[in-house]
């Protein structure tokens, strides 16, 4: 069992393991909801307790991937999770992916203190050189996140994505560690 011990800390936020606790608690509500999953992939099959169960055993025993838990200081309350995934030795480059699943969360910055403890945390202990992430191109909050974070519009890959009856284009970013502050 994980540790609710914070792994990265921020001024209002902190950041920690997944735990088997998570999947009783809203976590897997998050990807049931069609209005947090507008944004991204999710919510095209019913996600239940043993499926995020399952997702944070796997992230446990993983060297490409660091899942973890966005923890309010305060109230010591999960309100979303962060990660960099398909870490990559030889490239020194991973793949950005969040999601603030509880909506008392959202437009209160915690995605970017958030994004900025990982971001450092990937160049500076996981040695990466790059760091990037995909967006439908109608998701303005992390396109706005991305931008905020440094990040640079790289390209679009054009009707990539299937979302609620429509072709949406993929807005591709990446921030070098160079550009990073």
């Amino acid at each position: 069992m994980n540790s609710p011990i914070p792994f990265l800390e921020g001024q209002r936020l902190y950041l920690r393991a997944l735990a088997d606790k998570d999947a009783d608690g809203d976590y897997p509500a998050w990807l049931n909801d069609a209005e947090v999953c507008r944004g991204n992939s999710h919510h095209v099959f019913p996600y239940s307790r043993e499926a995020a169960l399952d997702y944070i055993r796997q992230t446990r025993q993983s060297t490409t991937s660091l899942v973890l838990a966005i923890v309010v200081r305060e109230d010591h309350h999960h309100i979303g999770n962060i990660a960099l995934q398909s870490i990559h030795p030889i490239h020194r480059s991973a793949e950005f992916a969040i999601l603030i699943g509880d909506k008392t969360g959202w437009g209160k910055g915690y995605g970017l203190e958030a994004g900025r403890l990982l971001c450092r945390h990937g160049f500076a202990a996981l040695n990466l050189h790059r760091i990037y992430c995909g967006t439908f191109a109608d998701n303005a909050g992390m396109i706005g996140l991305a931008h905020a974070l440094g990040m640079k519009e790289e390209g679009r890959r054009r009707q990539a994505a299937f979302k609620d009856g429509k072709y949406i284009d993929i807005v591709e970013f990446g921030l070098l560690e160079t550009d990073f502050q």
